[in-house]
């Protein structure tokens, strides 16, 4: 079976009565570093102090840090499922009509859910995962001790970090101290606590194994990874360093069955802090936007574009009268820096640009045409979250395919296809080498630039795409709703 990426959550439904077995909801740690402990603002005098520095003792860890580690529960009623239509004169219609309730009169369900969370603050708050509390209709936090419980208000949840915040009404409940992620290192030694499979209070310990992962589907979240054991019910518990202070919240796991497999990835601590700090002010997460479509950049596709290595962000698309085209950036321009922060590669600038207030001016350093330029955009406010559907180019007949010097052979984009995809022009490309296929290029795929530069005929692209024989040239393409660069190379003669 293929490994999967996924939040550690396990969800049962069960009779309304309560004979049905509970559901545990799972997530992964993340990690900080060994840095003096910072209380946030109104913390009560039961913050627990932090662990003497090189202290290896997880007896102590567990005794100061544990009675901040709650024990969360969810319960939300399960929608019936639609009725199997049978047709008619189906021998099993017969024993459905008699035995199986009709759909709009199955009775109702509940979904129990089990978490795991920690108080960041002595005015209640508590810090767990955005999909442990998802769709939920009642929440209830149990403390370590397992004779106290409370129900919990959802202040708020952001989904693309995995960050919910709850607040409980109950005063000086003890205080997680908090780490900071950021000056963690693979090799230091880390512990979660949390309620796997509902036992509470369980710590398990490990090591960082790596820090800035990035997951797939997962473009806001620069991921701890460690050898903690997680499983379903640590979803929202805290990843502790030798210190006692929290520097992560555990929230995914790479796994083939389910259960945990020796890799477990936690969202750090400094960025949920910054988004629950959001969700406690308005209950919502805002965040900035540039407009552009963006790829990395390969080895072939810098010395296509001159750049002296494989960094940055390429630009692949530009949205019409968004920040980015306001500021003049367009389609083979490669980000280097985004307001004073080196861009490293693709994966980064979502962050920084996530991260940016909007209505900040920013300035960006791009490699456009072989050299350094330096452009000022003001971010703009994401929008929620949405899926889009772009309207597929009718493709119609097309002119015989030419062949070009790059191993294709190419057709003219019919007028309504070009109307559909918003480009000027555009070749259709019809057949090509075996070498070309290799280097990233499909039949199908739309050319409509050559390094970064639009063409109006099949001459002047033919024009554009001359490289001498070993390079390459950087062919920017449209595949179905998404733009991206090939790097084709170029053969001899």
């Amino acid at each position: 079976m293929k490994p999967r990426i996924a939040p550690v959550s396990l969800l049962i439904a069960a009779a309304l009565a309560g004979c049905g077995p509970r559901s545990n909801t799972e997530a992964p740690v993340a990690a900080s570093a060994s840095a003096p402990a910072a209380v946030p603002p109104g913390a009560s005098a039961s913050a627990i102090a932090p662990l003497p520095a090189g202290s290896n003792d997880f007896t102590a860890l567990v005794k100061r840090v544990g009675p901040a580690v709650v024990n969360v529960t969810t319960v939300q009623t399960a929608r019936p499922q639609p009725g199997m239509a049978l047709p008619p004169g189906d021998p099993l219609s017969e024993f459905f009509r008699r035995f199986m309730p009709p759909p709009g009169q199955q009775p109702p369900q509940q979904a129990q859910g089990i978490g795991s969370g920690f108080v960041i603050d002595g005015e209640g708050h508590i810090l767990t995962n955005a999909h442990v509390v998802a769709d939920a209709e009642e929440v209830t936090v149990r403390l370590a001790d397992s004779k106290r419980e409370y129900k919990a208000r959802v202040v708020g949840s952001d989904a693309l970090t995995d960050v919910a915040l709850l607040k409980v009404e109950t005063p000086n409940l003890p205080v997680a101290p908090i780490g900071h992620s950021a000056q963690l290192q693979p090799g230091e030694w880390v512990a979660a606590i949390g309620s796997p499979f509902g036992f509470a209070n369980t710590i398990t310990a490990g090591i960082v194994s790596a820090t800035q992962r990035s997951l797939p589907d997962e473009t806001y979240v620069p991921f701890i990874q460690t050898d903690v054991a997680v499983n379903p019910g640590n979803s929202g518990g805290p990843l502790l360093n030798m210190r006692g202070e929290v520097v992560g919240i555990n929230s995914q796991i790479y796994s083939r069955s389910g259960g945990y497999m020796g890799i477990s990835f936690a969202i750090p601590i400094d960025m949920a802090m910054e988004i629950a700090q959001q969700l406690k002010a308005s209950g919502r997460v805002t965040r900035g936007r540039l407009g552009i479509g963006i790829q990395e950049v390969s080895e072939p596709l810098a010395q296509s574009f001159k750049l002296d290595s494989a960094r940055g962000a390429l630009v692949t698309a530009v949205e019409p009268d968004s920040p980015a085209a306001r500021a003049g950036l367009v389609p083979g321009d490669v980000i280097l820096n985004f307001g004073g922060q080196a861009v490293a590669d693709a994966t980064t600038l979502p962050r920084l640009v996530a991260g940016t207030k909007p209505g900040t001016e920013v300035p960006l350093e791009v490699w456009r045409n072989g050299a350094a330029a330096t452009v000022k955009a003001t971010v703009a406010q994401a929008p929620n979250p949405q899926v889009a559907q772009a309207a597929q180019p009718a493709r119609g007949s097309a002119p015989k395919p030419a062949a070009t010097q790059l191993g294709i052979a190419v057709s003219e984009l019919p007028a309504a296809a070009r109307r559909a995809l918003g480009v000027p022009y555009g070749l259709v490309v019809e057949e090509l080498q075996a070498g070309v296929a290799r280097a990233g290029l499909q039949q199908g795929d739309v050319i409509v630039a050559v390094n970064g530069q639009r063409f109006a005929s099949l001459e002047e692209f033919q024009r554009l795409a001359q490289a001498p024989a070993g390079g390459s040239v950087a062919l920017l393409v449209r595949r179905g709703e998404a733009s991206l660069f090939v790097p084709v190379p170029v053969g001899k003669g």
